[in-house]
């Protein structure tokens, strides 16, 4: 071999070539690897957690590990006021000084944000943003880059690093890889944005309808918000505040006194007189007179003169309760006063101007009455301008408990008793009871158990024994005496055991047995314990 042969002739250099392609090209295939797998990481991290900024920074400390930087960075604008609002750092541990963090680098970072460019700096040692302004820093030989983070066509934050440098070192592909990092960064950013700001609008939404709710009209004196006391609620809006007349429906005992006084509550008479006459009390020989007045001798007994319940009402609002059983020349004469504004006592000549609004209210078929011819029609039509009508407790039975905890504090109150609570199984016989007096029967019912409770809580056999059907959960047996006791047993078990949270020790010293006693009757009547554990 002479000393002219080209390289291409030496077999020893082509090898050496050869060596370093494949070594080239190893290098090259472990970069895209290293590349995809720290990709397929940093998305994983990304998506498992709702917490912007703790995958924020797992994400980071990923990259700088599998890059080989030293620090990295990610800043994300805040929408409302375009301030550089989240920022996180990762770094490989180093304690010597670096750029990201310091006051000066606040001003690349919004010049990327500006510009949509990406910045590279080769040494920042030597580079003016970064001179300190007490005089120049010593860095470590560093490089910085930063990149955008892009959402669509808007730019939401930087990604930036800072890393060793080297002489005449390329950074293009540093930027590439930092560049698809960050496209995957503005995705996760942009979904957390999106939910957040979701989540925003349905709490605005929720605070708007419970705003709606707390200003929704709602008598002060009546309990209860079922759908059907809600269109009850919504009529007494609708019309208290005119001068219509209004007739109030409903059996006996549902309420309609209540309706008549969140009437007059909500008019602007509401600083006037409220007057109550219940027409069924009255007997016929002296309703006319106490509707309208009488004079000084206009019948026997009559020693002087007096004034109407009409008279009294004036300016104000004149309730008449059961006024199906009026006669039927009372009723001529209401229909008149209802007409014309205007009346006689009994025994005068004068006529009286009166300025009254009139609520009725009846429990009977005014319709039937009408074809027995025992209610005029005109009268009728006459008070039947606004119809309300209550409903009875068996429609509502949602309202059931709300109605016994208000009756239970107002007469625990009244009696000087602390009661907290109606046992479970007294709910159950309450829930099963088909309530024919009822609201007014409900009230009379938790005023004696009120009044026969010794502890804390309303036991079944404290309610009358009308209601006293056994629960089904009690397991009844024709009736006897010793179902009875077991029933009662049951009930007592299962209070001690919600008082104590299912603590069998502390229920027993409760009720005065044992453990061991204890134990048997909760397995003899198949109490699950765990239900009553806090």
């Amino acid at each position: 071999m002479t000393n002219s042969q080209t390289t291409d002739d030496c077999p020893e250099t082509s090898c050496g070539l050869v060596h370093s392609s494949l070594a080239s090209a190893d290098a090259g295939a472990c970069r895209v690897i290293r590349d995809l797998t720290l990709l397929f990481e940093i998305s994983q991290t990304l998506e498992g957690s709702l917490d912007i900024r703790r995958v924020l920074r797992h994400a980071l400390k990923q990259m700088v590990h599998a890059l080989g930087l030293r620090r990295g960075a990610v800043t994300i604008v805040n929408r409302a006021t375009q301030e550089l609002a989240v920022e996180e750092v990762g770094d490989n541990g180093s304690t010597d000084g670096g750029v990201l963090g310091g006051p000066r680098v606040k001003e690349l970072l919004q010049w990327v944000i500006d510009s949509g460019k990406p910045l590279t700096i080769a040494n920042v040692a030597a580079d003016e943003h970064f001179e300190a302004e007490e005089g120049p820093r010593t860095f470590p030989a560093i490089s910085f880059l930063c990149v955008p983070v892009r959402s669509g066509q808007r730019i939401i934050g930087t990604l930036s690093v800072e890393r060793a440098s080297s002489l005449g070192e390329n950074f293009d592909r540093d930027l590439r890889m930092l560049s698809i990092v960050a496209s995957v960064i503005a995705q996760a950013v942009s979904l957390r944005q999106q939910a957040e700001e979701r989540v925003a609008e349905l709490r605005d939404e929720n605070d708007r309808l419970q705003e709606q709710i707390r200003n929704h009209f709602k008598p002060g004196n009546m309990v209860g918000s079922s759908s059907s006391m809600q269109s009850v609620y919504n009529h007494i809006e609708h019309v208290a505040n005119s001068k219509t007349t209004v007739l109030i429906r409903g059996e006996s005992g549902v309420g309609k006194e209540l309706v008549a006084h969140a009437l007059h509550n909500g008019s602007p008479r509401h600083g006037k007189a409220f007057v109550k006459v219940n027409c069924a009390a009255l007997p016929e020989s002296i309703v006319e007179s106490e509707l309208f007045g009488h004079e000084k001798g206009a019948f026997t007994g009559a020693i002087a003169m007096r004034k109407g319940r009409f008279e009294l009402a004036d300016g104000g609002t004149l309730f008449l309760d059961e006024i199906g059983d009026l006669t039927p020349s009372t009723q001529v004469k209401l229909l008149r006063v209802l007409q014309e504004h205007e009346f006689e006592r009994v025994g005068s000549q004068t006529t009286l101007k009166c300025d009254v609004r009139v609520i009725a209210a009846t429990s009977r078929d005014l319709e039937k009455l009408m074809e027995e011819n025992l209610f005029r029609s005109d009268l009728y039509y006459r008070l039947n301008v606004f119809p309300i009508y209550v409903p009875p407790l068996r429609d509502r039975k949602s309202d059931m408990l709300q109605l016994a905890d208000y009756f239970v504090e107002k007469y625990s109150a009244e009696n000087e008793k602390k009661i907290q609570r109606i046992s479970t199984a007294a709910i159950d016989l309450m829930m099963q009871y088909h309530w024919p007096g009822n609201v007014r029967e409900l009230q009379n019912c938790i005023e004696r158990a009120v009044l026969l409770c010794q502890g804390d809580a309303i036991q079944a056999h404290h309610l009358p024994p009308t209601l006293q059907a056994a629960s089904p959960s009690e397991k009844p047996a024709n009736g006897t005496l010793e179902t009875a006791v077991a029933a009662l047993e049951h009930e007592m078990i299962v209070a001690a055991l919600k008082e104590t949270h299912g603590n069998m020790a502390g229920a027993a010293r409760q009720l005065g047995v044992s453990e061991r006693i204890m134990g048997l009757r909760v397995k003899r009547y198949g109490v699950e314990m765990d239900r009553f554990k806090s």
